[in-house]
């Protein structure tokens, strides 16, 4: 569930920026000095345009949402950019996204400080989105959480003691890759390793076992929807799966048990708080049947696997901003910077 924009004359002065860069969508909003989005926007990536195409068109939804607000340009303080990683913090850099290779190497954050005329904070967009669920989503009682995005890929956030953990070569928190099959023959991840969560529970992953799975002989109502041309997404099996498809039920909850085998790690070696999941592919979240099975079977996975005192202790639920959390984040992390 997304937060409510506030209106612009309730808000707590002054104001951030926050951009979330997807590999399909843009997603760019303003927030107050207390989180809360006054207003939000996206635009298509359009990958192929590469990222100098892409921040152009940022640059211009940002100055038309503060046009639209009629805000003094003078009360945005600063700008929070999270994009894909692995990125160059320091440099401003975005390096070489696997799922955007017209993206590699570029210098994202000098060409945003020169559109806005403002100070770029910049960050991993997974760790954008954990950001923002710790300052004032699901994550906010909680001194240490770890998120896990699912989407095209798997993106992880860390927040150890209230602090982002970044890393040596701001590497940390790249939960996707963390090895849950070591096997020869364990699945290739986009990046290129094998046996990483990412290539079991991501987007792509997940769509990839499906076909395999009717390949093999598998029966579902999802072939007559294939056969009349669709493509299948990880949407399509939501649907069949709420209408009772026990084939793309399977592979939902089959998703889950592996998810739940990364949410394990991540707890024995982080004893968090809270994990939360966040992204596009919460299969209906909570106000759905499937994604409330979806949950459980991460739960009970979790259950399964962790030291009983964290299965009972830590909770893992879903992300409670839905897809706002990254650009809320962001401009959390333009803030943080600012105050620092």
């Amino acid at each position: 569930m997304n937060p409510t924009i506030l209106p612009i004359d309730q808000a707590k002065s002054p104001f951030f920026a926050g951009v979330d860069v997807g590999g399909t969508n843009i997603k760019i909003g303003m927030v107050d000095d207390d989180g809360r989005p006054v207003a939000k926007t996206s635009v298509a990536t359009q990958e192929e345009l590469g990222p100098e195409d892409a921040m152009g068109r940022v640059g211009v939804a940002l100055f038309e949402l503060i046009d639209n607000l009629q805000l003094d340009l003078s009360l945005l303080e600063a700008v929070g950019l999270g994009t894909p990683g692995p990125i160059d913090v320091s440099n401003g850099i975005i390096l070489t996204p696997g799922n955007m290779p017209h993206w590699h190497h570029y210098p994202i954050c000098q060409q945003l400080t020169q559109l806005t005329g403002k100070p770029v904070a910049y960050t991993n967009d997974a760790n954008a989105a954990a950001f923002g669920e710790f300052w004032i989503g699901g994550g906010r009682n909680y001194r240490s959480i770890a998120l896990l995005t699912l989407g095209t890929g798997i993106g992880g956030g860390i927040i150890v003691d209230e602090m982002l953990i970044e890393g040596e070569n701001y590497l940390g928190a790249e939960c996707g890759h963390m090895i849950i099959d070591y096997n020869s023959d364990a699945r290739a991840c986009s990046c290129g390793g094998k046996g990483h969560l990412e290539a079991y529970t991501s987007a792509t992953a997940v769509v990839r076992r499906a076909e395999e799975a009717l390949a093999a002989g598998g029966s579902s109502s999802l072939s007559v929807r294939l056969a009349a041309g669709e493509q299948l997404s990880t949407f399509m099996l939501y649907e069949e799966a709420s209408r009772h498809d026990e084939f793309s039920l399977e592979i939902i909850l089959e998703t889950a048990r592996y998810l739940g085998v990364g949410v394990v790690n991540m707890m024995h070696i982080l004893d968090p708080g809270a994990v939360i999941l966040a992204g596009a592919m919460d299969f209906g979240g909570h106000s759905a049947e499937v994604g409330s099975r979806f949950i459980e079977e991460v739960r009970a996975e979790v259950k399964r696997r962790a030291f009983p005192e964290l299965s009972e202790r830590t909770v893992v639920d879903f992300a409670s901003l839905g897809g706002d959390a990254g650009y809320i984040g962001a401009a959390g992390m333009a803030r943080k910077s600012t105050l620092n």
